[in-house]
């Protein structure tokens, strides 16, 4: 047995399992857990980097609220219900594992999974579990290197500081220093013997390292647009990686138009665009996007806006997928290659299908569930041009996959 390895009798397959604490009651951001991040509840992100890692044999959300609950079961987790007790403010995270290890005495080794790092990729949890099934250690957590200069804190007035990882009269230069490695917080796996002891880490300990972009932490509303901007660029978004999109379809009610009908006196109607709306469909178009608009019903006023944006329309369309997959042969794309945005029923399987779905904020509640986008804003109200902005990045964050994969 290696130097302070924790001994081990199990003659069975050790079961591995993941944890992510996630409570209702977060104080810095109210439902952070859920809020969305670019388009996809934040608790999304951990969990399909989790699951699609493939080296857990279960994975789990432990939780006191039922939205979070219903989300982690759509995202594919178990759902542990914790108890008051661990889920009051002053409760640590040791005290939540080991409540979950109480009521699962099946495992033996448990891996805590923050849900407030987004852009963990099933690579981070494949290396750990390696080393702690098969390297003989007892305890692995992810690191990030860090290259600043620490200086002890002047706690009387008039006293004077003192660098603590420094001479300060010999400053390196980065290239000449390896930094220091610092606990991310992404991750931890630890036996069940040292959690019931109260420890994350200990016996033979060992730490994987993330790099800098990969080690994203929220923990306030500031750090809320940094991260959202991270995770397009560096977050993994499924087993099928992000080909280019090619191809943006909008269903035109209540996507385009509040879906409100607007009658005048003399038995007129009108109808209501965004302007923002526009200059989103432009923008995807210079990109080299082709963007298509389909309608279940019959409207000039929606040609009138088709015309003026250069864009395609189908009107009284009984068939959406029809009509969308006709649209993706002739352009011989693959589903990863288009994008949907739809706002009721006549659109779900459509959203479904698409590589990227996407539904305003007031969409009916099946077709949220099925998005893989949701809007802040309303049909008719710029959450048209808020899937145009994650269109955008979701294609810079294509070539930046394809950047990587060339080097």
């Amino acid at each position: 047995m290696a130097h302070n390895q924790v001994e081990r009798t199990s003659e069975r397959p050790e079961h591995l399992a993941a944890v992510i604490l996630a409570r209702g009651g977060s104080k810095g951001i109210k439902l952070k857990n859920v809020k969305l991040l670019a388009g996809i509840p934040l608790i999304g992100w951990v969990l399909r980097a989790t699951i699609d890692s493939g080296v857990f044999d279960s994975v789990w959300v432990s939780t006191d609220h039922d939205e979070i609950a219903r989300i982690s079961e759509e995202f594919g987790a178990s759902v542990f219900r914790r108890g008051a007790h661990s889920a009051r403010d002053s409760a640590s995270s040791l005290e939540g594992m080991q409540e979950f290890l109480d009521f699962h005495p099946e495992v033996d080794i448990l891996t805590l999974v923050q849900c407030t790092s987004p852009c963990l990729h099933p690579w981070h949890f494949q290396g750990p579990a390696h080393m702690i099934r098969h390297g003989g250690y007892d305890s692995v957590f992810a690191v990030t290197r860090q290259h600043k200069f620490r200086w002890e804190e002047v706690k009387s007035e008039g006293g004077s500081s003192t660098p603590l990882n420094l001479d300060a009269a010999r400053r390196p230069r980065r290239q000449d220093w390896s930094g220091e490695l610092v606990e991310s917080g992404a991750f931890y796996f630890t036996r069940k013997s040292l959690l019931l002891q109260g420890l994350f880490q200990g016996g033979r300990v060992g730490y994987f390292e993330m790099g800098a972009e990969y080690s994203v932490d929220i923990d306030t509303d500031i750090d809320w647009p940094i991260a959202e901007q991270r995770v397009i660029k560096f977050g993994y978004f499924g087993k099928t990686k992000p080909q280019g999109v090619k191809l943006v379809v909008f269903g035109v009610d209540g996507v385009l138009t509040d879906s409100l009908m607007y009658i005048t006196e003399e038995m007129g109607q009108f109808t209501t665009y965004n302007q923002n709306d526009g200059v989103g469909i432009k923008m995807l178009k210079a990109n080299g996007v082709t963007v298509k608009f389909i309608a279940s019903e019959t409207n000039d006023l929606h040609q009138k806006f088709a015309d003026k944006l250069g864009v395609d329309l189908i009107m009284g369309c009984d068939n959406k997928l029809a009509q969308l997959v006709k649209w993706r042969n002739e352009m011989e794309l693959d589903m990863t290659q288009v994008a949907y945005m739809g706002n009721d029923i006549p659109d779900l399987e459509c959203v479904k299908l698409a590589g990227i779905g996407g539904s305003p904020k007031d969409a009916q509640h099946d077709v949220q569930v099925v998005s893989t986008f949701v809007a802040s804003l309303d049909g008719g109200r710029g959450a048209a041009r808020e899937f145009c902005n994650h269109i955008l990045l979701v294609m810079e964050q294509a070539k930046s996959v394809a950047n990587r994969s060339e080097i």
